[in-house]
C-alpha cells in the first residue's frame, strides 16, 4: 500500500471514536500539525472510509457501540484492501489484558487516554516512518526477485546457448565426417556390383563351356561352395546397399537436426524435425531386457511450411522424446507407446502434441515443470534444463504456448502452439524458404 505524498499535509489520519469532543480534539491537534484529517463515528463508517480512501495510518478508539475497536480491527487486517494500515489504539483501557487483546488483533501501537499531544503526534509519525521503511524494502525485494528472476533467465539461455553451439557442432561435424566415406561406399557400390555380375557371368560361362573342370578345381569348387558363394553374394551387396543407404539417411538425419548453417529463422517442415529426432533416438525405442519396445503412432496432419528457428525447435522436439522415453522407461506395462500428433488451427497456428502412456506426473510438480533445474528424474538422470528451455524457445522465442496435461496412471501429454508465421522486423536476416518438402 503505498503512502499519500501529497504537498499540503504530512499524511492521511482516520480517526474513529464515539465521542464527538475526542473526534475534535484530535483533528485539532492533528491538522495543525500538518495531517490530513477525517473522521468517523464507529466502526462502520470507518470501514467504509477506509474502502473509499486508504489512510496511512487508523487512530481506533476500543468501546463503540455494535462494533467494537478489536472488531474493526480485526475485519481490517482481515481484507487485503487494508490489512497493512497501521491500527493506533487510543482507550482509556490500561488493563494489560486489554492491550495484549490490542496487540493480537494486528494494533501496531497503544496509547491510554488521557493522552499527551506531543506522545500522539511521535506515535503516527513513528508509524508513518516505519511504513514507508516497510514499502521501501517491499520495493527492493521486488527488484531483487526480478533480478533473480533475470539471472536465472540469463543463467538458462547461456546454458542453452552453450549446448546448442557444441550439439550442432558435434552433430554437423559427425555428418560431414561420416557423409564424405559413406558417398564414396554408396557410390562405388554399383560398380562393385556390376563387376561381381560380370565375374559371376563368366565363372557361369566356364562352368558351360568346361563342364568337366581338372581335379584341381573341382576340389577348390567344392571347398569354398561355389554355388553358396555364389547365391550369398548377390545378399550381401542387397545388404551393403541397404546398410548404405541407412547410414545416408541418418546422415541427412543429422544434417537436418543440428540445421548447423540455419541458427536464423527460416520456413521450414515441422514434419522433417520431428522424423529426425526420432531417427536419432531410434536406439531408445528398441526393446530391453527390462521392457517391451515403444511404438510410435504418428498422426502428421496437413501443415504448412512454418517460419521459426528450426534448430531450436529441433531441440524442443528432443527434449520432449526424450522425457517420454525416461518416463516410458520406468513403465511396467506390456505396451508402450509415444503419439504424435499435428495439425493447424484457427488461429493460424500449429499445434504438435507429444503423448505417452507412462507413469504422468504428480499434480504437485506441474506448476513448477517449467522452472529452471527441476527435475522430477533421480539424481544424476537429468539436469532439469530441458522443459525451461523448452519453454524459453517456444514462448518467449516463438510467441507460442507450451502446456502439460497428466494424469496419475495415464500418461503425459505435451502440447506446442507457434504462429504459422514470425514478425521479422531485422532486415538484416530475410526468412528464407525451404525447397523440395516431402
Amino acid at each position: 500500500m503505498p503512502l499519500n505524498h501529497q504537498k499540503n499535509h504530512r499524511g492521511n489520519i482516520l480517526v474513529v471514536d464515539d465521542t464527538p469532543d475526542n473526534l475534535r480534539l484530535l483533528s485539532v491537534m492533528l491538522t495543525a500539525q500538518g495531517f490530513e484529517v477525517r473522521k468517523s463515528l464507529n466502526g462502520k463508517m470507518a470501514l467504509t472510509a477506509c474502502q473509499m480512501v486508504l489512510p496511512d495510518v487508523i487512530l481506533l478508539d476500543i468501546n463503540m457501540p455494535d462494533m467494537d475497536g478489536y472488531q474493526v480491527c480485526q475485519k481490517l487486517k482481515a481484507d487485503e484492501k487494508t490489512c497493512e494500515i497501521p491500527v493506533i489504539f487510543i482507550s482509556a483501557l490500561d488493563d494489560v489484558l486489554d492491550k495484549v487483546k490490542a496487540f493480537d488483533v494486528g494494533g501496531a501501537d497503544y496509547v491510554t487516554k488521557p493522552f499527551h499531544g506531543a506522545e500522539v503526534i511521535l506515535r503516527i509519525e513513528n508509524q508513518i516512518n516505519l511504513r514507508l521503511l516497510q514499502i521501501r524494502l517491499q520495493e527492493k525485494n521486488f527488484l531483487l526477485e526480478a533480478a533473480i528472476d533475470n539471472l536465472k533467465a540469463a543463467q538458462v539461455q547461456q546454458i542453452q546457448n552453450e549446448k546448442m553451439i557444441a550439439l550442432g557442432n558435434l552433430v554437423a561435424g559427425i555428418a560431414h565426417e561420416v557423409n564424405n566415406p559413406v558417398s564414396f561406399i554408396y557410390g562405388n557400390l554399383q560398380y562393385a556390383d556390376q563387376y561381381v555380375q560380370d565375374l559371376l557371368h563368366i565363372i557361369h560361362l566356364y562352368q558351360q563351356e568346361c563342364p568337366q573342370p581338372s581335379p584341381k578345381i573341382a576340389k577348390i569348387i567344392k571347398d569354398i561352395d561355389l554355388n553358396f558363394i555364389t547365391k550369398d553374394l548377390q545378399t550381401i551387396m542387397g545388404a551393403m546397399y541397404r546398410g548404405a543407404d541407412r547410414i545416408r539417411e541418418i546422415v541427412l538425419a543429422l544434417q537436418n537436426f543440428s540445421r548447423h548453417d540455419e541458427s536464423l529463422i527460416k520456413t521450414v517442415n515441422l514434419h522433417e524435425g520431428i522424423d529426425s529426432a526420432l531417427l536419432i533416438l531410434q536406439y531408445r525405442l528398441r526393446p530391453t531386457p527390462d521392457r517391451p519396445p515403444i511404438v510410435v503412432e504418428k498422426n502428421y496432419g496437413n501443415l504448412p511450411l512454418v517460419t521459426c528457428y528450426p534448430s531450436e525447435l529441433n531441440q524442443v522436439f528432443m527434449h520432449l522424446l526424450n522425457n517420454a522415453i525416461d518416463a516410458l522407461e520406468l513403465e511396467k506395462k506390456t505396451y508402450l507407446q509415444i503419439n504424435i500428433c499435428t495439425e493447424t488451427t484457427d488461429l493460424n497456428t500449429v499445434k504438435i502434441a507429444i503423448a505417452d502412456n507412462g507413469l504422468g506426473i504428480d499434480e504437485s510438480f506441474k506448476s513448477r515443470l517449467f522452472d529452471p533445474f527441476f527435475t522430477t528424474k533421480p539424481v544424476g538422470k537429468g539436469s532439469g534444463l530441458g522443459l525451461s528451455i523448452s519453454y524459453q524457445i517456444i514462448v518467449q522465442k516463438h510467441r507460442g504456448r507450451i502446456t502439460c496435461t497428466s494424469s496419475p496412471g495415464q500418461g503425459t501429454e505435451f502440447v506446442l502452439e507457434i504462429p504459422i508465421t514470425q514478425p521479422h522486423t531485422n532486415s538484416k536476416f530475410p526468412i528464407q524458404n525451404e525447397e523440395n518438402q516431402t
